[in-house]
């Protein structure tokens, strides 16, 4: 027996804590009963759950990785009709869901799956997932100022924990660098927002790392399945001890 809102997550209906909100409002019945709890338990293999009347079914678990352009939306369907992601996976026929958000303006690695128990781990502030991004910004930092990120430094929503950077690419006339940034939060906007804390705006963002998995040479807009070996190191990933700290 599980909760009903894991076991919807699970089938790939949605995320959790979207599962949730169908379950308070009514839209989920378990046996032909409406559940609006959200302790309430059941046996996917014996009982019969449906959502907004579809009954669900059990898919088979599908990791992919996706180099998202800018200018895509980190969404399943955009009111707006703007393009999000799932327009470029027209070719697979399970429901998939993106691990984590990559803003409108930022471009790289991107999950997306319908393991909805392994996405929330993998989203969950506890677990610390590495993530890597090369950043471009405005003029060249100074290194007391990557300092200042790398110790944690002072957002509007509180302090960042420790970031890892070091310098990619510099500019030989000084107009800009490409910093290489791990952080292990998941704040909205928040790689741009150190950036512009010690005053150089971000120019291009781009993640090229997530959970020990690299983006490498899958071109813009294509994606891929996991590999075995990929899954492992997610899996890996979010078992590593939750000391708050950066480790090698």
């Amino acid at each position: 027996m599980e909760r009903l809102q894991k076991i919807l997550a699970n089938a790939g209906v949605a995320s959790r804590r979207k599962c949730e909100e169908l379950i308070a409002a009514g839209k989920v019945t378990v046996n032909g009963d409406v559940v609006t709890e959200l302790g309430r338990k059941a046996d996917p293999a014996v009982d019969i759950i449906t959502v907004s009347g579809k009954p669900i079914k059990q898919e088979s678990k599908m990791y992919i990785m996706f180099n998202k352009p800018k200018g895509v939306i980190t969404s399943v369907s955009d009111e707006k009709g703007r393009s999000v992601v799932t327009d470029y996976l027209k070719d697979i026929k399970e429901r998939l869901y993106p691990v984590g958000r990559l803003d409108y303006d930022s471009e790289g690695l991107l999950l997306l799956t319908n393991d909805g128990e392994l996405a929330n781990k993998l989203m969950h502030p506890r677990h610390h997932v590495a993530k890597t991004y090369h950043v471009t910004v405005e003029r060249v930092p100074h290194g007391n100022d990557l300092e200042k990120l790398m110790r944690g430094i002072k957002l509007e929503d509180g302090i960042t924990a420790p970031a890892e950077l070091e310098y990619h690419d510099i500019d030989p006339d000084g107009k800009f660098a490409t910093i290489s940034i791990t952080i292990r939060e998941g704040r909205n906007r928040q790689v741009r927002r150190m950036f512009e804390a010690i005053h150089h705006p971000v120019i291009r963002l781009k993640r090229i790392s997530f959970g020990g998995i690299f983006l490498n040479k899958l071109q813009r807009g294509k994606h891929r399945r996991l590999t075995a070996d990929e899954l492992k190191k997610l899996m890996h990933a979010i078992d590593q001890p939750d000391t708050g700290e950066i480790t090698e």
